[in-house]
């Protein structure tokens, strides 16, 4: 299978970061998974949610190492067995990162809005516009001149991938400073204790960073080789 060398250049910086990022994660929760809390992140959550009123937000452990989320259209907080039942500030601040998404969605948080208004497009874009990059890729280079209508339709369809991972960043930024917040005022972690949870969610940040970096730089590759093939 050809790879061609300029992708490969073009994206190493992002997949360095993303590499050093999950390392990072690693990392960070390991060792904060060694700090104490002094509740677990379900009881956390739960407090959070409290005294911001969500009372109709519901807490589920779920499968998986840690695949926490928040998911809006059931009013669900989802966490992994080790946020869920871990008494520790990696527990915590992960726990108070997802609620962080729960009150972004329940003020109407404007970035949230139109991310998930954006999903079914991002969705698309990762998998019929890569489809239709390949699928014009071989085309031009076989010279068929249709190839350039559907490399073009494909950069389009891609470009929508890239547009959600760019609104989603503030999305992600925000619930940690919210989750930061949220924890001092509840009581549950004091200010000068509030750095072990930013060790874990500063980590966690950067792998969205890199994903976004990974997304620009492989449409801007996409740019590059469909602007090379109309000139020829």
């Amino acid at each position: 299978m050809f790879i061609d060398p300029l992708y490969i250049m073009m994206i190493a910086p992002a997949l360095l970061l993303a590499f050093a990022a999950q390392w990072m994660v690693k990392s960070a929760y390991e060792k904060m998974s060694k700090v104490r809390a002094p509740m677990t992140g379900y009881e956390a959550a739960r407090r959070i949610l409290d005294q911001n009123g969500l009372h109709n937000v519901e807490i589920e452990q779920v499968p998986g190492h840690l695949s926490d989320h928040y998911d809006p259209r059931g009013k669900v907080l989802r966490l992994s067995p080790q946020v869920y039942q871990g008494a520790s500030m990696a527990s915590v601040g992960i726990a108070a990162h997802e609620v962080g998404h729960a009150i972004q969605d329940a003020k109407h948080y404007a970035p949230l809005v139109v991310r998930n208004l954006a999903v079914p497009a991002a969705n698309f874009g990762s998998s019929i516009g890569t489809i239709m990059l390949m699928i014009g890729m071989v085309l031009v280079f076989s010279a068929i001149p249709l190839g350039k209508f559907v490399f073009l339709a494909g950069i389009i369809a891609f470009g929508l991938t890239v547009v959600f991972q760019v609104i989603n960043l503030p999305v992600e930024f925000n619930a940690s400073s919210r989750a930061k917040v949220e924890l001092v005022n509840a009581g549950i972690v004091s200010g000068p204790e509030i750095h072990y949870v930013s060790k874990v969610l500063n980590a966690a940040a950067l792998t969205y960073v890199a994903a976004t970096l990974q997304a620009v730089l492989t449409l801007l590759y996409y740019v590059i080789r469909y602007m090379g093939a109309t000139r020829e």
